[in-house]
């Protein structure tokens, strides 16, 4: 089971995440295979110091990927949708 500080691993910033940003309000996070909505809850909140409402958690399934004649595989990934109370914000969404 991770610590707070483990729970959450990095955000992630593509256009499907800041599309989701635009319209819902909603941050998107790379998170430990084994944490569950209620420590994530956790750990956005006394990482940014904000109030969170709502977590939504998926586990992206592990890839086969090769190059010229080896193969092998890309881990799979634990992928968490939070959203916050309205006038909340997590700066490093913002610009």
């Amino acid at each position: 089971m991770p610590d707070r500080y483990r729970a959450v691993v990095k955000p992630v910033v593509t256009e499907k995440s800041s599309t989701a940003y635009a319209e819902r309000q909603e941050y998107t996070f790379e998170a430990h295979l084994q944490a569950t909505k209620p420590q994530i809850r956790e750990a956005i909140e006394s990482l940014f110091g904000v109030t969170v409402t709502k977590v939504r958690t998926l586990v992206q399934p592990a890839k086969r990927r090769t190059r010229g004649r080896s193969a092998g595989r890309r881990p799979r990934w634990k992928k968490a949708y939070v959203q916050l109370k309205d006038g909340d914000s997590i700066e490093i969404f913002e610009g």
